[in-house]
């Protein structure tokens, strides 16, 4: 019985594993040993990084948010507790992207923050002793 070598398969994997190292240089685009290290490497980045972008744009969004607000006499972390006290859920990207564009919009909001954080909570009773 013929010995069954697997040449088309192995070629097949070759080929892919140097199809993504492509843009590298020199041996880690030639040699398959090397390119096989950049691209498990690069792969491993990528899976990293694309977590890591999640947390620097809510990072973003929040010094957006935060720059906005205190144009208008608020802390961030004060506009944020208005606007849960007041009920409205908007996320920080929809704000960082009201901050920018709609600066109306945003001062409305900004002033139903304020309205809230005044008035007391519903419910709570203060002791004056």
């Amino acid at each position: 019985m013929p010995r069954s070598q697997g040449t088309v398969p192995r070629h097949a994997r070759n080929k892919k594993i140097l199809k993504a190292s492509k843009g590298s240089r020199g041996g880690r685009r030639r040699l398959l040993r090397t390119a096989k290290e950049n691209v498990l490497r690069s792969l491993a980045f990528a899976y990293r990084d694309r977590r890591n972008r999640k947390r620097s744009m809510r990072r973003l969004w929040i010094q957006r948010i935060n720059a906005a607000a205190r144009m208008h006499g608020l802390s961030y972390n004060q506009f944020i507790s208005g606007l849960k006290k007041s009920e409205i859920t908007i996320d920080r990207k929809q704000l960082s992207e009201l901050a920018i564009q709609d600066a109306a919009a945003f001062g409305k909001l900004i002033e139903e923050a304020k309205a809230h954080l005044d008035a007391p909570a519903s419910g709570a009773t203060r002791d004056s002793s």
